[in-house]
């Protein structure tokens, strides 16, 4: 029996690295405080995120784009050296290569004290998001102190195949990080009662529920630019059932899980990556096109 308690933070980044590093100290201090082994940040916590999703009209460019950093840079070996025992994942915007054409990527890390474990680069990108940003292609599983981790990064956890990747290389626990802001359109006054609340919250847990995985939400929280964040950090378990959140409010859900035995339960007798039927799902792959009317 090997229980693990994860840590899920709902929290506002922004530019200043400095403030950024305060506030990842603090909540690394409550995360140990709970005895977690696992404290996810948010996407973009190192640095923010982009201030808007829409182009600025007057020029047709993003509005601003965060401070670009590398994965072997200063500011990741600061977060490695804050995580000691725990292991931290972390979003924030990777400097461009030759691959991406110089256009940066929307990158996060899991990393301790011994250094980076893993490394995601968003694969699907919201609206503009693409004028910022360049996309990732692959998602894998990597071995950590608390077991094989996936990790992703906001929208893609809107696409099914994506969790099931992860999944389907081992991943019993996934990591998604966020910057989900509530809707920009008729947005509702309640947060809790937005409809793009209620999307974070779905998603969430049907991941989790669909590969009977352990699903870590976390989530930025607060207003950044144009975008009234949703905050939402949870903690969900193989069932779909959400274990810990932070609801709308900034804060840090906690909740602990021993992953092999959750996860073996839930697949014991309805296990939806043994009953899956690949040969039923293969087509050949183009881009959907409107119909035609007759």
């Amino acid at each position: 029996m090997t229980v693990r308690t994860f840590a899920a933070a709902a929290a506002g980044f922004g530019r200043d690295l400095d403030e950024g590093f305060a506030t990842i100290s603090a909540l690394l201090g409550r995360a140990r405080a709970a005895g977690a082994d696992l404290l996810a940040l948010p996407e973009a916590a190192l640095g923010g995120y982009l201030s808007s999703l829409h182009d600025d009209p007057a020029t047709g460019e993003p509005a601003d784009v965060p401070p670009q950093l590398e994965v072997d840079g200063p500011e990741v070996r600061r977060l490695i050296a804050l995580a000691g025992d725990t292991v931290v994942t972390a979003g924030f915007c990777e400097r461009g290569d030759a691959a991406s054409g110089g256009r940066p990527y929307n990158s996060c890390v899991a990393v301790t004290g011994d250094g980076v474990l893993g490394h995601h680069r968003k694969v699907h990108q919201p609206l503009n998001e693409h004028s910022s940003y360049a996309a990732g292609d692959r998602f894998a599983a990597f071995d950590t102190p608390v077991g094989l981790l996936g990790m992703m990064i906001c929208y893609d956890k809107a696409f099914p195949e994506a969790a099931r990747a992860l999944a389907v290389d081992g991943a019993r626990v996934v990591v998604c990080m966020s910057a989900w802001p509530a809707a920009r359109t008729d947005p509702s006054p309640v947060l809790a009662d937005d409809r793009w609340t209620r999307r974070f919250d779905l998603f969430d847990r049907a991941r989790a529920l669909e590969n009977q995985i352990v699903w870590v939400s976390a989530n930025q929280a607060g207003t950044f630019g144009d975008m009234r964040l949703v905050a939402s950090a949870k903690i969900v378990d193989p069932g779909g059932e959400v274990l810990d959140t932070t609801g709308t409010q900034a804060g840090l859900a906690v909740a602990s899980v021993d992953v092999d035995d959750a996860v073996d339960a839930a697949r014991r007798f309805m296990g939806h990556l043994r009953d899956r039927r690949p040969r039923s799902y293969a087509r050949p792959s183009a881009p959907l096109v409107p119909a035609r009317a007759g």
